[in-house]
């Protein structure tokens, strides 16, 4: 009985199974799996750096003291103990007082007290400075340190005696009072500070907003 003959094998059809098999291998390791989430790399955006703004507080701070000091030694020494300068008619005059109070001529008995309140508002503007970087409230309370300074430093050193000495006022306005250029830096930078308060500026330059 005679045997089926065998097929003999394709060398080169195996040959062609094997590589057709070993590239749709690759094909697929090379192609992301379905459903797969492709990795997408975000960039951090840089952090802005606030500047501190101790600069613009020490020198707005040291141009009113250096005026009111100036401005106080030049009417000591030229107008005290003489008639009153006009400069707008009655209204606005030079003419030099001592003043043991506050402020516009108030509380004359309280000398010692308004001296440990101009101390305590520069060691409280010291403190803020450590936080300051808002421009606008870095002026102000330049203003309000140095005007605090100009007034400490007459209770200081004029007599009668330490920390009871009388602050040299010199502009006289009409129906008002007399005060200094210490005065208006105080007052000035007190404006600043209510104003910046009710626009919801802070020293560290945030702002807040109401929701």
């Amino acid at each position: 009985m005679p045997y089926p003959r065998r097929r003999q094998p394709n060398r080169h059809g195996h040959a062609e199974r094997i590589i057709s098999t070993q590239g749709h291998q690759n094909a697929e390791a090379a192609a992301p799996a379905s459903g797969e989430d492709e990795t997408v790399e975000t960039v951090e955006p840089t952090p802005v750096v606030k500047k501190r703004r101790i600069g613009v507080l020490l020198s707005v701070a040291l141009l009113a003291y250096l005026l009111d000091l100036g401005s106080k030694l030049l009417v000591v020494a030229q107008l005290e103990h003489k008639d009153a300068i006009r400069l707008i008619g009655d209204w606005v005059q030079l003419t030099v007082i001592r003043n043991p109070g506050a402020a516009f001529g108030m509380g004359a008995a309280l000398t010692v007290v308004f001296t440990l309140i101009a101390t305590t508002v520069i060691v409280v503007i010291i403190r803020l400075s450590r936080r300051l970087y808002s421009l606008p409230w870095a002026v102000a309370l330049g203003l309000l340190l140095g005007g605090a300074f100009g007034n400490l430093t007459d209770r200081i050193v004029r007599s009668p005696g330490l920390f009871r000495g009388a602050v040299v006022d010199f502009i006289s306005v009409k129906h008002f009072a007399v005060f200094n250029l210490a005065d208006s830096a105080i007052v000035c930078g007190g404006i600043l500070v209510v104003l910046l308060s009710f626009l919801g500026t802070n020293p560290d330059g945030t702002v807040q907003r109401d929701k």
